[in-house]
């Protein structure tokens, strides 16, 4: 097995090459970019302090100006030449910096990572913990009417997405009942408050509406999925020989299909990691949360190439060692398998 995930690791390297070359030439080849962006912005700003008799003459820049933009947002060099610049910048967590905002993309990205780690995270833990075991009690009471009210909730969970679900918490609980703030990660007075305490209250308090946001998705897909494979599990031939064998059922179904009923769950367990970093845009845009998704979005709107590059590049790693650690979980779980023998 140890040769198998030594091949997995050494694979990063020729699939993370591969897929930054192709997004750093889809930022090259698409139309528009930071120079044509900044020179649109001037001509808005001219056409607004212009009078209506001289909004139609241009001032566009000419050809030795364009190319000092071009060599200054290093848009000058071939692209192959430029990748190579970038990764070699990369190795050595140089990240560039941002068209836009003109900041060091690195520090960008650590100043909202701790924003999407919080909700990452707690959204991970929170729908495994709450979705296994809920999903392994509805197996054993399936026909219950606690079984069919809460697949009834889990479905309309499902079907409804999860920016959807802001808006309408928003509009209830924020704007009609006033219980809860509008958007944010921290209110205003965030840093006067003394005590750990109240600035967990705080930070509870402004994520509480986004948070059911978050887990509202994984968590119906988490529970229905354990249900089903715990229910599949337990209709197997080995799990009645066992108790026709005297085996009481609680034990056979904590000792054999408890276990077997995980695999698929184990299997995008490492898939999940990729979430601590991207989360939700539309929802980070909906509660106005200043995280790494939104920070996207808002660089691929902006044609801020290095901030895309950034984050692309560290959502590739953090996607291939989700893999890695998914068959990790699968083998721990699955004694059957024996990857690379």
């Amino acid at each position: 097995m140890l040769s198998y995930f030594l091949r997995r690791l050494a694979l990063v390297i020729p699939t993370f090459i591969g897929i930054t070359v192709l997004i750093f030439a889809l930022t090259r080849f698409v139309p528009g970019g930071p120079v044509e962006r900044m020179l649109s912005s001037i001509q808005a700003q001219q056409g607004m302090s212009m009078s209506p008799s001289m909004s139609g003459q241009s001032n566009a820049l000419s050809e030795e100006q364009l190319a000092e933009l071009n060599a200054f947002y290093g848009l000058d060099k071939p692209v192959f030449e430029a990748y190579t610049d970038w990764l070699s910048k990369l190795i050595h967590l140089d990240f560039g910096l941002s068209t836009r905002y003109y900041e060091p993309v690195w520090d960008m990205i650590m100043e909202r990572l701790p924003v999407s780690l919080f909700y990452g995270g707690v959204t991970f833990f929170l729908s495994y913990f709450i979705s296994i075991p809920l999903g392994y009690y509805k197996a054993l009471k399936h026909g219950s009417h606690f079984d069919s009210a809460s697949s009834i909730l889990i479905f309309i969970g499902y079907a409804l997405p999860g920016y959807v679900v802001g808006v309408l918490l928003i509009t209830l609980f924020s704007y009609q009942l006033e219980w809860f703030p509008m958007g944010g990660f921290v209110g205003d007075d965030f840093d006067d408050y003394d005590s750990l305490w109240l600035k967990m209250k705080d930070i509870l308090w402004h994520a509480c509406l986004p948070l059911i946001c978050y887990l509202i998705g994984d968590f119906a897909t988490l529970t229905m999925t354990m249900k089903n494979n715990m229910m599949e599990t337990l209709s197997a031939d080995y799990i009645r020989t066992a108790i026709a064998k005297g085996l009481p059922f609680p034990t056979a179904v904590r000792r054999h299909a408890l276990r077997n009923s995980l695999i698929p769950v184990a299997s995008h367990f490492g898939n999940s990691l990729l979430f601590f970093m991207t989360g939700s845009f539309l929802i980070e845009v909906i509660f106005n949360i200043d995280g790494i998704g939104l920070l996207g979005y808002e660089s691929i709107m902006e044609r801020d190439y290095p901030v895309v590059m950034g984050i692309v590049a560290i959502n590739a790693v953090l996607l291939m060692l989700g893999n890695i650690i998914s068959d990790i979980c699968v083998a721990l779980v699955d004694p059957r398998v024996k990857f690379g023998e």
